[in-house]
């Protein structure tokens, strides 16, 4: 006997589109009530299938909710709308300043659904295994670092700087800021982030440490 199909899906739609409709769902879930707790009798309720239809279409339960995890980002991502920043225009400064609110935003919304899954490592590696969500795939740190290197390739940058330790340390911060406090059981919010956060975090990258600038060796 062919598994049930979901209501919605009975009149048409091959096995992708009952696949996909399974991933929107899990990925519905993930987006209101987090990770946490998700189970597939959940999932399966919530897109009107039994129980074992899901294991008909993935590996495994955390197959399902890797994809569904990583749609879910997607999708906070396509909300954000594209990192901002393009070389050559507007200020670096200002640039960097964009791209750090828009570090911290993304961060706040995609993170607590990672926490969530802390217990369950292997759906974090079975995503790790997909290709990055953000940046068109390249992931925020390179594409920031992207950005820095066209820069610098411009002038605009001194030429000691390192794009890549310098993105690392602005997406870096971002995540701390966020991961820091759900590891301990808070979530943060956007009103909670300490208002002068971005403006320390750039100049402190710009303007360097030292108080005076080192001779070049």
């Amino acid at each position: 006997m062919s598994p049930r199909r979901a209501a919605v899906l009975r009149d048409g739609g091959g096995e992708q589109s009952l696949r996909e409709h399974l991933i929107a769902t899990a990925e519905r879930l993930i987006a209101e009530q987090g990770t946490a707790g998700l189970t597939v009798r959940a999932i399966a309720r919530e897109a009107r299938v039994a129980d074992g239809v899901l294991y008909n279409h993935f590996a495994d339960k955390e197959e399902l909710l890797a994809l569904a995890l990583h749609a879910h980002v997607r999708s906070v991502e396509r909300r954000l709308g594209e990192p901002p920043g393009r070389a050559g225009e507007g200020s670096v400064e200002a640039n960097l300043r964009a791209y750090a609110a828009y570090g911290v935003a993304l961060h706040i919304a995609i993170l607590p659904a990672f926490a969530g899954l802390l217990h369950q490592p292997r759906v974090l590696i079975r995503f790790g295994e997909l290709t990055n969500p953000t940046a068109g795939g390249r992931g925020l740190r390179a594409d920031l670092a992207d950005y820095l290197r066209a820069e610098l390739l411009l002038g605009r940058l001194s030429p000691d700087a390192s794009p890549e330790a310098a993105a690392t340390m602005i997406i870096g911060a971002c995540h701390e800021l966020v991961l820091l406090p759900l590891l301990s059981g808070t979530v943060l919010t956007p009103d909670q982030v300490p208002p002068d956060f971005t403006d320390s975090l750039i100049t402190t990258i710009l303007t360097g440490l030292d108080p005076e600038p080192r001779p070049r060796e």
